[in-house]
């Protein structure tokens, strides 16, 4: 799994872990949240279903959580890419 060589900066500066460890954490929480949006989606609605929440509430609260939560980017085709970059 690639890290991010300014991500690794980061996280060495600000908890005095090595490149090793620093590496190490950042790979597990980049596994840790390795879901798809479609997957987050359909899990969150689960749990909250399972709480009793109907789905209006569900719905307007997964899209609050969906602005803070951090879930796997697509797999973009080499076309996507070049559409974001040229228009």
């Amino acid at each position: 799994m690639h890290v991010e060589p300014r991500l690794l900066q980061h996280v060495r500066d600000s908890t005095g872990l090595g490149t090793a460890e620093a590496v190490r954490l950042i790979q597990d929480v980049l596994a840790f949240h390795d879901e798809t949006v479609e997957a987050w989606v359909r899990r969150r609605h689960g749990e909250l279903r399972t709480q009793g929440a109907r789905n209006d509430a569900i719905f307007a609260r997964l899209r609050v959580e969906l602005r803070t939560t951090v879930v796997a980017a697509p797999d973009l085709s080499e076309r996507q890419l070049r559409r974001i970059i040229y228009g």
